[in-house]
């Protein structure tokens, strides 16, 4: 799959935010108005044309230091602005992973 900031050409047919991992913890993030990470979708930037959809991932892979692998995601909008997954993967992700994550042994 092409990296979204490798193509030459980014097609959007709808709303996008930019995603990420953070650094840190793995945690997922994405990208918002002011140009830092937030944990929570509903504060992520909302693109709706190509050019600020690239924008916005050009200045999030620059961001390294903080969160890792961003990429363009789609996302629904609905009424009252409340901002949801636009595809399963989101959703998924969205909601942490799937499988119980083993504990630490305690020493």
């Amino acid at each position: 799959m092409t990296s979204p900031l490798d193509q030459k050409k980014i097609k959007i047919a709808g709303p996008v935010v930019i995603t990420a991992n953070r650094v840190d913890d793995g945690a997922v993030v994405y990208r918002s108005p002011d140009g830092r990470w937030t944990t929570e979708l509903g504060a992520a930037a909302v693109a709706i044309d190509a050019d600020s959809a690239r924008a916005l991932a050009e200045a999030a892979a620059e961001d390294d230091l903080n969160a890792i692998g961003p990429y363009i995601a789609p996302v629904s909008v609905l009424p009252g602005g409340h901002v949801r997954p636009g595809n399963l993967r989101e959703l998924i992700r969205l909601g942490g992973p799937t499988i119980e994550l083993p504990t630490p042994l305690d020493s």
